[in-house]
Parts: structure tokens; sequence; C-alpha cells
């Protein structure tokens, strides 16, 4: 491995992050514009007691508004049979339209089948960089049995069941 500095080479710094394999989320939240959902992989648990779950929208997202300061939303856990989903929500940010999907609590949008999903009210934003970190308490949860849909290196990996 060669060093390199983070800050001067930034496409190095990228290549490097990619090594890690994440699991793949979508979040949801409801807005006036009706129901709102984007793909994120930046996605960690912080705390057992209280419950807290974290992610991270780029601000220059299009739908970073949405998003900051949503007083309510739900991260989807996405399973590995569900890569269209984790498309649809990449390039639009209303991909409801071919998933089986209901409005939980405070109108937020629940998409069903995935292998988990954290229903959350937003605890706390911090300013990071180019992201801001949303930290949600946890108000429902649930999960299944499955492989998740995971992204290392630029694109899609699975692991054998």
């Amino acid at each position: 491995m060669t060093p390199f500095d983070p800050v001067q080479d930034q496409r190095a710094f990228r290549t490097a992050l990619g090594a890690y394999a994440t699991g793949v989320t979508v979040v949801t939240v409801p807005s006036a514009d009706g129901p709102i959902g984007i793909t994120a992989n930046s996605f960690a648990s912080v705390s057992l007691d209280p419950p807290l779950v974290l992610w991270s929208p780029a601000k220059a997202s299009k739908r970073f508004n949405y998003f900051s300061g949503a007083p309510h939303f739900a991260i989807h856990v996405l399973d590995s049979h569900q890569q269209e989903c984790c498309n649809g929500f990449t390039k639009d940010r209303t991909a409801f339209s071919k998933l089986d999907w209901e409005t939980g609590d405070h109108d937020v949008p629940l998409i069903n089948g995935c292998l988990a999903r954290f229903e959350c009210t937003l605890d706390a934003e911090h300013d990071a960089g180019d992201h801001t970190i949303l930290i949600g308490r946890v108000t429902r949860a649930q999960s299944r049995d499955g492989l998740p849909l995971l992204f290392q290196a630029g694109r899609f990996v699975s692991l054998k069941g």
C-alpha cells in the first residue's frame, strides 16, 4: 500500500473508502411534494440505550432539503434482491410506483419487503464537511432473516448464504 494525502488526492481517498463494503439503505420522508426517498450507504448504529442510528446525506444532493431537519424518517436496509429499489431511488426521489409500500406514523413512507426497517424521530443534526450527520431516535424497528444488498468498490457484491 502506498500512503497518500486525502486532501490532495480525493480520488485515491474515495477509492480507499470504497474498499469497505457497506449495506445499502433507502431513507424516506414525507413532504409537501409527496413521499421522498434516497439511496444511502452512510448508515450506522450509534447507541442501544437510547436506540439511536445515523445516516449522512450529501449537502450537494438535490434532495438534501427534504431530509435535513425532517422530524421523522425511516431507514430501510435492503435485501439482496432489492437492487432495483436501490437503483430507482438513486435516479428518482419518487420511485415508489413499482414498490410495495405503506404510510406509517407521521405519514412516513414505509417500504415493505426490506431486510430491516427503522422508523425514527430526528434526535440531532451535525455539520460534517460536505455532508450532514442525522441522528435518529428509533421509535419502531423490524427485521427478518436474509442477506443484505452490499456495495463495495463501485459495484454491488453478494454474500454466499
